[in-house]
């Protein structure tokens, strides 16, 4: 299993952070390592002191596949769910600043929270699902897949050109507008409309 991130895939965000709005999907990896299961607490990094949330969709792969053409991409997942892609913004920025490559900023352990699936049915347009995140009861994200530059499908055929895509890899479709950093004993709640995706806290 492999984590697949998409970077910039909201406008508003990509402004926030000063960064341009790509062409096409911007994508890198986490390792299965990165994982926190389903309501289990996440552990702050001591090489980070600025550790930033990033609620996002997320989307279940279920088939091989390699180079699928977009029109046949939503045959290859069954399942929508809710994460956080964990940031140590500190370490980022400088990974930037020195050209470098800056998984050490994304790929480390626990820094992918996978929340609960349900099947994409449940949705009547895919491309209009609202999520929101409460960080100590306060909402501090919201978004919709309505605001996504790229399509879930687009995002699925276009990664599979460069890497085949196996039963179980799991793909973070990109955070809309609002990261911040989070504190130790600050819980965290994801919503996809009404209904709660993932409840934890940071430890």
């Amino acid at each position: 299993m492999k984590f697949i991130c998409i970077g910039r895939n909201y406008a508003a965000h990509a402004a926030e952070l000063n960064h341009s709005v790509p062409e096409e999907p911007v994508f890198f990896l986490k390792p299965e390592s990165a994982i926190t299961r389903l309501n289990r607490p996440f552990f702050l990094p001591d090489f980070s002191e600025e550790v930033h949330y990033e609620t996002e969709i997320i989307v279940k792969i279920n088939r091989l596949g390699k180079c699928i053409p977009e029109r046949f991409a939503h045959k290859y997942y069954d399942e929508i769910g809710l994460g956080v892609d964990f940031t140590a913004r500190d370490i980022q920025r400088r990974c930037v600043a020195n050209g470098e490559p800056w998984e050490v900023a994304k790929a480390f352990d626990g820094s992918a929270v996978v929340g609960r699936f349900t099947n994409k049915s449940n949705f009547p347009d895919l491309q209009s699902i609202s999520f929101h995140l409460l960080l100590n009861g306060k909402k501090v994200q919201s978004g919709n897949t309505s605001d996504m530059i790229f399509s879930i499908d687009r995002i699925i055929s276009h990664v599979s050109r460069f890497m085949t895509l196996k039963m179980g890899d799991i793909i973070f479709t990109g955070t809309p507008v609002g990261v911040g950093r989070v504190e130790i004993n600050d819980r965290l709640q994801g919503f996809v409309e009404d209904e709660c995706f993932f409840d934890f806290r940071v430890k």
